[in-house]
C-alpha cells in the first residue's frame, strides 16, 4: 500500500491534483475507517495505532496522510466522546465502510488566522425557518475538493450569540473554492480557501454550540494528544528521506574513490546522526501515544505538546542533513529527496505552532 501511494506521489506533487487514487488505496486497506469506534462497528484504533498509520502513509505521500488524518481525527473524537447527531453519524459510518468518505474542520479565517492563538470566528450562521444559513470564508481547508463533510466553526446571529461547529455536506449549494493552495510543500493536500455563501443546513446539524466568549476558544492543551499522530506523519516523511539518502550513499561511486560513498566517514557519521534524531523522536511520539492509550495519568498534555515540538525539529533537521550532504543532487527537481525536503517544512506550520506549545509548557513548568 505504501509503495503504491509512493509511486503516485511525485505525479500528484507536480500537478497539485486531488490524490483520489491514493485515498482509494488507503480506504481499501481499511485505514480511513480505522478509528471508527467499536460501538459503531469499527476497529477502534486509538492514538498509537493512528500515529503508526499516519507514519506509514506519510512515508508514501504526506499529502494523502494529512487528508486521512483529518478524517481519522474526526472518528477518534466521536469514539471517545459522542457528539454528532446519532442518525447522522450512523449514516456517515455506513457510507465510510462503502467508499472513501472524507471529513475535515474549517476553522482558520483570513482575519482571524489560527484559532490556536485565540479569537472567535466571523463566519456567520443565521437562523432560518428550517435551520441555518451559513456564510463566511475559511482558509487552509485540507482536502477541500474531496470533502464529504465540512465542519465549519461559526458564530450565530442570535440576540445572545453562540459559537459552534456546523456540519455542512460537501455537495451543498453555495460552497466555492475561492483560493487555490499553491505552497512549497504538501502540494496535493488541496488545502484551499473555501467560501460558504448562504449555505442551508438543518437546525440539528450543529455540535459543540455554546455561549460566545473566551470559553469557546480553542483549548490547545485539551487536544494535545491528538497532535502525536500528526507528528508521526512528518516523521514518516523524514524516514522516506533517510531511505533515499541511504540508497544514494550505497550506489554513488565517485571515480576518485572507487567505492560507494557510504563507506566514507562523513556519510557514516551523518547517517548516524539522522538515525539518532529520528529514533529519539519516534520514541517520544509512539511512547507518548501508548501512554495516552493506557490512560497514564502521569502523562500531561504538556508532554504531548513537547513531543511534537521535538519531533518536528528532529524531522526537519534530519532531512536538512541529508540534503546538505548530497549537495546539488539533493536539491534536484524531480527526485524524491527534494520533494521530502519541501514537505517536511510544513511540519511546524500546524497549530498549535511551536511558540504556543512552548508557552503552555513553560507556564506549566513555572507553575506546577
Amino acid at each position: 500500500m505504501t509503495a503504491r501511494i509512493a509511486e503516485l506521489a511525485a505525479g500528484y506533487d507536480q500537478s497539485g491534483a486531488f490524490p483520489a487514487e491514493s485515498l482509494r488505496i488507503a480506504h481499501e486497506a481499511g485505514l480511513l475507517t480505522a478509528t471508527i469506534g467499536k460501538q459503531y462497528g469499527g476497529r477502534g484504533a486509538r492514538v498509537e495505532e493512528s500515529a503508526r498509520i499516519l507514519h506509514r502513509i506519510g512515508r508514501g505521500d504526506p499529502s494523502v496522510a494529512l487528508i486521512a488524518a483529518m478524517t481519522l481525527n474526526t472518528h477518534a473524537r466521536q469514539a471517545v466522546q459522542p457528539h454528532w447527531p446519532e442518525e447522522l453519524y450512523a449514516r456517515l459510518v455506513k457510507e465510510s465502510f462503502e467508499r472513501p468518505v472524507l471529513v475535515n474542520h474549517a476553522r482558520v479565517e483570513p482575519e482571524l488566522g489560527s484559532p490556536a492563538r485565540g479569537g472567535l470566528p466571523s463566519t456567520l450562521a443565521r437562523r432560518t425557518p428550517d435551520g441555518w444559513s451559513l456564510s463566511g470564508t475559511k482558509r487552509f481547508v485540507t482536502g477541500a475538493e474531496g470533502l464529504d463533510w465540512f465542519l465549519v466553526w461559526a458564530t450565530t446571529d442570535e440576540p445572545e450569540p453562540r459559537v459552534g461547529t456546523f456540519l455542512v455536506p460537501g455537495g451543498s449549494s453555495g460552497i466555492e473554492i475561492t483560493g487555490r493552495w499553491d505552497q512549497l510543500g504538501l502540494r496535493a493536500s488541496g488545502s484551499h480557501d473555501v467560501t460558504f455563501q448562504d449555505v442551508e443546513i438543518p437546525y440539528e446539524h450543529v455540535i459543540g454550540i455554546g455561549p460566545y466568549g473566551a470559553s469557546a476558544e480553542q483549548d490547545n492543551r485539551a487536544g494535545a494528544a491528538l497532535h502525536l499522530p500528526l507528528a508521526a506523519l512528518y516523521l514518516g516523511v523524514a524516514r522516506a528521506a533517510q531511505s533515499f539518502f541511504h540508497t544514494f550513499a550505497q550506489t554513488r561511486v565517485p571515480a576518485n574513490l572507487g567505492h560507494p560513498v557510504a563507506r566514507t566517514e562523513r556519510f557514516r557519521r551523518t547517517a548516524g546522526e539522522i538515525e539518532v534524531l529520528l529514533t529519539a523522536a519516534e520514541e517520544l511520539v509512539f511512547g507518548g501515544a501508548a501512554r495516552v492509550d493506557a490512560a497514564d495519568t502521569s502523562y500531561a498534555p504538556e508532554q504531548a505538546l513537547g513531543a511534537r515540538v521535538l519531533a518536528d525539529r528532529h524531522g526537519v533537521r534530519a532531512v536538512e542533513l541529508a540534503v546538505r550532504l548530497l549537495g546539488n543532487p539533493g536539491l534536484a527537481r524531480g527526485n524524491a529527496l527534494e520533494r521530502h525536503f519541501r514537505d517536511i517544512q510544513c511540519a511546524p506550520v500546524h497549530a498549535p505552532q511551536e511558540d504556543i506549545s512552548l508557552l503552555a509548557i513553560g507556564t506549566k513548568s513555572l507553575n506546577p
